[in-house]
């Protein structure tokens, strides 16, 4: 009984030198902690400091503190699917310099602040999919621009700067399925980028809009040009700010809804761009040209006709003055031309 008792004690502190916490299974050789269906409500602590696979999907991890990854500094997988996450702190994951994947599927998510990955400069992979977010930011955070895959499918997006997509020069790609896009003005960004990316040679599966309700169901690279043609330009990108319900509001002057939606709706739908004044000055601006270059191109006609009278006149005076000059042969009469004008 003494040495079973021994031999307990032996792993029991190498356990807990280890640092693995009580629930989870740690694995040295693939440097792993597998804490997943472990019932945490948060990152657990004393997680091994040489690991670089933490799996923590299917909990209730319903908060995330800031220095909840301090000790885990070599982490590069990340799994955070299936918790109850409904909000990602900025600098959450800061410290996590060498993370490479991220998976925050099926959580509750509703919106992600700016910056929120900042200082993440290996980032390949950020699967946001099967939350509910409404809105994203401009940016995602400093250090970002080596992502390469960026999901958003199976959310309650509208719409999607971009600016931010611009911001990742390195995606291969992006996935936006099953997103209630709104086919209007607001959208014209993203059409625009999607195609330039698809042409790059990116992979997307397409933005199918929501609404208006005559273009729900079409793939938005399908819709003509001509639809967007009454849409402002816009230099300025929409800011999120901070706000009491979801965390920002869009700067910009259309005020949204309560529920993240654009209160201008339909104002923002391309429009028929009947403009019979600008017509008409159009017009009237062709004939006046007209007028005008006809009245000149009469003038130099007459001035070469003139010109070709004058000088046939000259030529046949000179063929006469000849003969008479050798008559008189008088100094006066050499310019019998300009005396005879005179």
């Amino acid at each position: 009984t003494g040495n079973w008792l021994l031999v307990w004690s032996v792993i029991l502190l190498a356990h807990t030198a280890h640092g693995c916490p009580e629930k989870c299974l740690c694995y040295t050789a693939s440097k792993t902690a597998d804490c997943k269906n472990r019932g945490f409500t948060e990152i657990p602590a004393r997680l091994p400091p040489e690991i670089q696979i933490l799996q923590l999907q299917n909990n209730r991890i319903w908060r995330i503190n800031q220095n909840a990854f301090t000790a885990t500094p070599l982490l590069k997988i990340l799994d955070l699917s299936n918790n109850s996450l409904s909000s990602v702190a900025p600098g959450a994951f800061q410290k996590l310099r060498y993370l490479q994947v991220l998976n925050l599927t099926r959580n509750l998510i509703h919106y992600i602040e700016n910056k929120t990955f900042s200082f993440l400069p290996h980032l390949k992979e950020l699967d946001l999919s099967s939350n509910s977010i409404i809105r994203l930011p401009e940016t995602f955070g400093n250090s970002t621009g080596n992502i390469t895959l960026l999901s958003v499918k199976h959310n309650k997006l509208q719409k999607m700067e971009r600016i931010l997509l611009e911001s990742l020069p390195n995606l291969k790609v992006v996935l936006f399925k099953d997103n209630p896009w709104q086919c209007n003005c607001n959208i014209f960004g993203m059409k625009l980028w999607l195609e330039s990316f698809l042409y790059r040679g990116g992979i997307s599966d397409g933005i199918i809009c929501s609404a208006p309700g005559i273009r729900k169901g079409k793939d938005l690279l399908k819709v003509p040009y001509e639809l967007f043609g009454a849409c402002p330009l816009r230099t300025a990108h929409v800011q999120p700010a901070s706000s009491q319900h979801h965390g920002f509001e869009p700067r910009s002057s259309p005020k949204h809804g309560q529920h993240g939606e654009p209160a201008e709706g339909r104002g923002c739908e391309p429009k028929a761009r009947p403009r019979p004044v600008s017509l008409r000055h159009a017009i009237g601006t062709v004939v006046i040209t007209g007028v005008v270059c006809g009245v000149v191109c009469l003038m130099m006609l007459a001035a070469a006709v003139y010109g070709c009278a004058y000088a046939a006149m000259a030529a046949k005076y000179h063929q006469e003055h000849p003969a008479r000059g050798r008559q008189h042969g008088t100094p006066e009469e050499k310019e019998p031309f300009e005396s005879s004008m005179a």
